[in-house]
């Protein structure tokens, strides 16, 4: 009785880290679904602004209880263009935590997807190296919405990051002001089998894509292929 006890302990604890790694790797593939279906709305994240975004990060399902409660209320993935001045194509995922501040009181009480922009160099390296706090560490502005939307304005021009939800159909710029921004690096671990921070990931350049990770990264190829703010840039 003793033996089948410590065998079934042992395997309880064998399995966990794979337990880890599935729920993550299910995570990441639910930010590609989101990052999809956002894509298929009438009314989304103005093309332009999508086309001069460095990053691109995806919570999905984000809900006010576990704001309520103190903890981390969303958690999911970013993606970045390569190369040395975010140039390139669509690169690896790195999993990411929103914390704090006050969007829990603006979700309600249904689960809620969010999709942020980042839209400068300044802005992406900020948040690869430290934590960040939206509104001070890093600019942060609600984003304008509809494939017409002015992406010109002074608002949108500084802003380092904007911010979208998405909740019951509806979608909409949100205000993430006071929320912190950090990597999840436990989460990292999980998806890809290893100890890997943010930053190797997205500037190593030598991260594989894993295939709960590959929707995402294609929908945003497929969408915005080319950084269009550096070719502005060298006009």
């Amino acid at each position: 009785m003793f033996r089948k006890l410590a065998l079934g302990v042992c395997i309880m604890f064998a399995a966990s880290p794979l337990f880890a790694a599935n729920k993550e790797q299910k995570r990441l593939e639910n930010s590609g679904t989101v990052m999809q279906e956002v894509m298929g709305v009438p009314d989304n994240i103005p093309q332009e602004l999508l086309e001069k975004a460095e990053c691109v990060i995806v919570f999905p399902s984000v809900l006010k209880g576990a704001f309520i409660v103190g903890g981390s209320y969303g958690r999911g993935a970013m993606v970045c263009r390569t190369g040395e001045h975010f140039n390139g194509p669509w690169g690896s995922p790195a999993m990411y935590a929103l914390e704090g501040g006050s969007v829990g009181f603006q979700l309600g009480g249904q689960a809620t997807d969010l999709v942020l922009l980042v839209m400068n160099e300044r802005g992406a390296s900020s948040i690869l190296s430290s934590q960040v706090k939206l509104g001070a560490d890093a600019s942060a502005a609600a984003g304008p919405k509809g494939r017409d939307a002015s992406a010109d304005t002074d608002a949108y021009m500084r802003a380092e990051i904007l911010s979208y939800s998405r909740s019951r159909g509806l979608f909409a710029g949100i205000s993430l002001e006071g929320s912190t921004l950090r990597p999840d690096d436990d989460a990292n671990a999980d998806v890809y089998g290893r100890k890997i921070t943010a930053k190797e990931i997205v500037l190593g350049h030598k991260t594989a894509v894993p295939a709960s990770g590959r929707l995402l990264v294609r929908v945003l190829q497929k969408n915005a292929p080319h950084n269009e703010s550096q070719k502005a840039s060298n006009r």
